[in-house]
């Protein structure tokens, strides 16, 4: 897989972010770091304000204060061709054009690259090609994305991030709708674009995927950081109990050490006979 070199200047800032939506606050304070060739995942319960953050980093609305930066650059405050040159985010529910292949949704990951001079190149079909090969989809580049299960079109969408060629991406819900195989495969992928040194930031709602595959988790609850650092040190039952009212078991895999979380079933009353 394409690296990206490991960089100060790939790490994103958030620093004391708050968003309204219209008139009613939703992130009304939030500051965290991420860094090159790492995988940060933010989690919080529905309506935590996750998504409304996400959007924000990418510059997708604006803040009523903070910054997000990036390189030293305010991503609000530079030029949108440019951000989508360092900048790629793959929103929850992303729609194409009905009868869009797989190649034509791959290729798009090239436009912020092109130039009134320089249109298509033979640069990019190669970019296009490998990103798509990255993401076992080089075999479905004619078929249209609604012919498509779950899992090859979100590996579809993904390429599409990759050829866009930014340090870094932004991933809203990447698993959202897939069975437990294919979330584990996009995840997988996520995992190796981050060891190949990008910057990866997504939202998850599975507990147990965030913590196997992220090296920063941060929780979001009633629109402020409760909680950031490594999965083995935040998410503890008493922290998973404050953020989402759920009593949960937290222990270390016996084979490889990662944490692994489990609910647990609520105490019944002893029926009266």
């Amino acid at each position: 897989m394409t690296s990206i070199p490991h960089s100060t200047d790939n790490a994103l800032v958030v620093e004391s972010i708050a968003v309204d939506y219209g008139a009613r606050p939703v992130v009304t304070d939030a500051s965290f770091t991420a860094r090159a060739g790492t995988v940060t995942t933010i989690i919080g319960p529905n309506g935590s304000g996750k998504s409304t953050l996400l959007r924000c980093v990418a510059a997708l609305s604006g803040p009523r204060h903070g910054t997000v930066s990036l390189a030293d650059l305010d991503v609000h405050r530079i030029p949108h061709k440019l951000l989508a040159r360092k900048l790629a985010m793959l929103p929850q529910t992303a729609v194409a054009p009905e009868g869009l292949t797989v190649a034509d949704l791959v290729a798009r990951g090239r436009q912020p690259h092109q130039r009134w001079y320089r249109q298509w190149s033979h640069d990019d079909e190669e970019i296009v090609l490998d990103s798509m090969r990255q993401l076992n989809v080089d075999q479905l580049g004619e078929r249209p994305l609604d012919e498509l299960s779950g899992g090859q079109r979100q590996r579809a969408w993904i390429a599409m991030c990759l050829a866009q060629q930014t340090p870094v991406i932004l991933l809203d819900e990447p698993t959202t709708h897939l069975d437990i195989a294919h979330a584990v495969e996009i995840l997988e992928t996520v995992g190796e674009l981050a060891r190949n040194g990008r910057t990866v930031v997504m939202v998850l709602h599975d507990l147990g995927l965030a913590a196997r595959y992220s090296d920063q988790i941060v929780v979001l609850a009633d629109g402020q950081i409760t909680g950031r650092g490594a999965p083995g040190e935040i998410l503890t039952p008493a922290l998973i109990h404050e953020a989402f009212g759920l009593d949960a078991h937290v222990f270390p895999d016996p084979v490889d050490g990662g944490i692994t979380i489990v609910p647990a079933r609520p105490r019944r009353a002893t029926p009266v006979n």
